[in-house]
């Protein structure tokens, strides 16, 4: 029997991938389509999403150097059995723009630095190509600028196709644009900056190039005034291009249980995996007729766990992507946000969803703007499209991930205000969860919401209230927290649905209505909107798809009703 393929959790080169006999997830059908296209192409795409390992593949299908071992690395994909033409004709010079680091004064020499070693790298790969005089001339220049412009005169003159693949192309000017400030930004990425010359030199150098990053800020700047590329990002035809499919993730999962490695019911494990990994869509036009895309990463974190520990992991989320969301905030700016982007955070982790209008460029000096911010969040991976009203997007949280990104943010604010004790809360939860007892938990968090309106009275109202217990609740291990979940042809306030998979001893789900009036009006409304809330309830309860995702629990329907900042009066009904 055959030595049962690897996981290539945490690989980023396909060479290695595929001598190693790990496992890989074919994507080099999309290698015909990305010809067709504009021969400078840019794809942008979030964090843990297989970038690093697709430009990896096109390096190796495409370099001249390695066009013996095209059977070696691609017999048995798509490709393999399908070649293009060009396969196997360029020169590749590989640039992985995530190497280059140092204050703002040290960045040109540090890029031309990196530029230079690898510039000798790529002679060295292709020294075979090149005459002894044109090897010392290039030897002999010292800086990465002048071996590029050597390079380009002897390639023209010798016919000779390069393409230039770039990975984390903003990686360096996103970390310059957050720590410095726009100014240092614009100073190599605007005029004569260093960063916008070498795209100048890109330029007409290579027959093909290829970018990937994850997001279009560093691209709209340095594109402006000259046209580069062509950025197939939300591209239909493309939507599927990283990540995976159900299909996907079954038919790996498949084949690791037919070798042996992994048991358990793998529809189970994929409805599992679905809440925390699922739902990315990065095209329109794709919304209904392509599935939705797992994160990869993700789901080989998942997949390694099962197989190593025969169970799936107690921490759904990868414990590495925690310097991801840390990058991410400092990216997207979390702690400079002014009062119109923190209530689009707050909008859409309360509702889980904004109507915008979706900008596939736009300039480092608008990311201040409210109504750019969202699209920003979509780039980051921290909204996908969901549907459509008009001519805007509809952008949704895709999954409990995501979600628990936002709560944290939430968190973050709500805890600088008036702390709460974290432990003291599991405790409660677990009374909550094992036992139904459920009213210390939900009064401990309303204390902490009166509490800390006290001190910041603009967080009254119904949203806020909303938007301050899901947060609190989402620490709560045992329930995957949700709000506005559709029941019965309503949306209750919050559902905690026991997550029953990595926790079958919780007896206890909840439907929480959380009512809100203001004080001047609590007094004249309080009973009739109370009547209400006991019929709103009961007909989310009544609802099929309740009955079928409470099963095996029992269900508590509770109704909490705030005079103001303060809770009045909490049943279940």
């Amino acid at each position: 029997m055959a030595t049962p393929k690897g996981i290539p959790y945490g690989m980023s080169n396909f060479t290695d991938v595929r001598d190693q006999n790990c496992y890989y997830v074919d994507k080099t059908r999309y290698i015909p389509t990305l010809e067709e296209e504009s021969h400078y192409l840019i794809f942008v795409r979030p964090r843990r999403f297989g970038k690093s390992l697709f430009l990896s593949m096109l390096r190796a299908y495409y370099d001249v150097s390695v066009k013996d071992k095209f059977h070696q690395w691609f017999d048995g994909l798509w490709i393999g059995e399908h070649p293009t033409p060009l396969q196997g004709t360029y020169q590749v010079l590989y640039l992985d723009f995530s190497k280059i680091g140092g204050n703002i004064d040290e960045l040109p020499r540090r890029f031309d630095e990196y530029s230079a070693v690898q510039l000798d790298g790529f002679l060295n790969r292709y020294e075979s190509f090149y005459s002894e005089n044109f090897i010392r001339r290039f030897r002999s220049a010292g800086q990465g600028i002048e071996k590029l412009h050597i390079l380009d005169a002897e390639a023209k003159r010798m016919g000779y196709l390069l393409y230039l693949i770039i990975d984390e192309y903003d990686n360096f000017t996103n970390v310059v644009l957050n720590e410095l400030g726009n100014e240092a930004y614009r100073s190599i990425t605007h005029a004569s900056g260093f960063y916008r010359d070498a795209f100048k030199n890109y330029k007409g150098m290579f027959d093909r190039i290829f970018m990937i990053g994850v997001s279009p800020v560093t691209l709209d700047d340095l594109t402006s005034g000259f046209n580069i590329g062509w950025n197939i990002s939300t591209a239909p035809h493309f939507n599927m291009l990283l990540g995976f499919s159900e299909e996907d993730v079954r038919e790996m999962f498949s084949y690791y249980q037919e070798v042996g490695k992994l048991t358990g019911d793998i529809d189970s494990m994929i409805q599992e995996m679905k809440p925390w990994y699922n739902n990315y869509c990065f095209a329109s036009q794709s919304l209904n007729t392509d599935p939705k895309m797992f994160n990869s990463d993700m789901v080989l974190y998942y997949l390694r766990h099962r197989i190593l520990s025969g169970k799936s992991p107690k921490q759904m989320i990868d414990p590495n992507t925690r310097t991801d969301y840390n990058k991410m905030k400092r990216l997207i700016r979390l702690d400079k946000l002014d009062g119109d982007r923190k209530g689009v955070i707050r909008k859409i982790a309360e509702e889980g969803r904004i109507i915008t209008s979706l900008y596939e460029s736009f300039s480092a000096d608008r990311l201040t703007k409210p109504e750019i911010f969202p699209s920003l969040l979509f780039y980051y991976g921290m909204l996908t499209i969901i549907g459509s009203r008009g001519d805007r997007t509809i952008l949704g949280i895709p999954n409990n991930n995501v979600r628990k990104q936002y709560y944290e943010y939430m968190l973050e604010e709500y805890q600088s205000k008036e702390e709460i004790d974290f432990n003291d809360l599991k405790d409660r939860y677990d009374a909550m969860a094992f036992d139904g007892q459920w009213q210390d938990a939900l009064e401990f968090i309303a204390t902490a919401y009166r509490n800390n309106s006290s001190v910041r009275s603009g967080i009254e109202g119904e949203r806020n209230l909303q938007g301050f217990f899901t947060a609190y609740l989402s620490i709560n291990a045992y329930y995957l927290t949700a709000p506005e979940v559709e029941l019965n042809h309503g949306f209750c306030d919050l559902f905690l649905m026991a997550d029953r998979m990595r926790y079958p001893e919780v007896e206890h789900s909840y439907i929480l209505e959380l009512k809100y009036l203001p004080r001047d009006k609590f007094e004249a409304r309080a009973e009739a909107q109370w009547k209400e809330a006991v019929q709103q309830i009961h007909r989310y309860a009544e609802g099929s798809r309740v009955q079928q995702l409470c099963r095996e629990t029992q269900l508590h329907c509770i109704i909490m009703q705030f005079n103001g900042w303060e809770l009045a009066r909490m049943e279940e009904v």
